[in-house]
């Protein structure tokens, strides 16, 4: 049977084994496009990466971003971020949760969230894009992307809740086995969650991987720094 534990405490676990899930080999050619994506997109802007995680993508935007703030609730992979190479000095870790941000100030002018949105329950997504929106001023870009569900190179799904959340069985090099939540939204979902959040989005599948960029709702940003 496998192990109940949060997602916090599963990836704590994983951190020293996360980054191999980018080694498969059919998914190189789409990371390609997501890491050109990515420094396309950051060049020259200060860059708020919440759930950054061992901070794989942190490198990438890095090269081309003016400043990155990474953020992660978890200390394991916090750890291994922090030793990557960062010769620009541009780039500071934080312990936060996704879901509580709070910042002293607002430099920020890109958001971005790498493979986090599957494992938000659908009933803490609009708190989570409250939270986001509300650490980025009025037209902040915001980027996103996650998996496609592709069968043969994707684990299996295990089981569906009644909220609709979807669950991998994920195993460890140990040995260990996890029951994780990994959620594989629509199109048509991505856009009504997003709806009224922001404008001009974008939205691309890839064969593995979905992306979306949007700008920031003005006035829904102003409303819910009220809230």
């Amino acid at each position: 049977m496998p192990t109940e534990i949060s997602l916090v405490d599963y990836y704590a676990r994983r951190a020293n084994e996360y980054e191999r899930i980018y080694s498969k080999p059919e998914r190189q050619a789409d990371l390609c496009v997501l890491r050109q994506w990515l420094r396309d997109k950051c060049a020259g802007h200060h860059v708020l990466e919440v759930a950054c995680g061992t901070g794989y993508w942190t490198e990438a935007i890095a090269s081309t971003a003016s400043t990155v703030t990474a953020v992660d609730l978890n200390q394991e992979v916090l750890e291994i971020a922090r030793k990557k190479n960062f010769p620009r000095r541009n780039v500071s870790f934080e312990k936060q949760d996704a879901y509580q941000l709070s910042f002293s100030s607002n430099p920020f002018n890109v958001g971005l969230a790498m493979f986090w949105w599957s494992h938000v329950p659908k009933s803490k997504l609009t708190q989570f894009l409250r939270r986001f929106h509300q650490a980025l001023p009025p037209d902040a870009l915001l980027l996103f992307a996650d998996n496609r569900y592709v069968e043969g190179s994707s684990t299996p799904i295990s089981r569906r809740d009644e909220e609709g959340n979807t669950y991998q069985l994920r195993s460890l090099a140990d040995g260990s086995q996890y029951e994780v939540l990994k959620n594989f939204p629509t199109e048509s979902e991505l856009r009504t969650t997003l709806h009224g959040f922001g404008n001009h989005l974008t939205y691309t599948s890839l064969d593995f991987y979905w992306t979306i960029e949007e700008r920031a709702a003005t006035t829904l940003v102003q409303h819910i720094s009220k809230s």
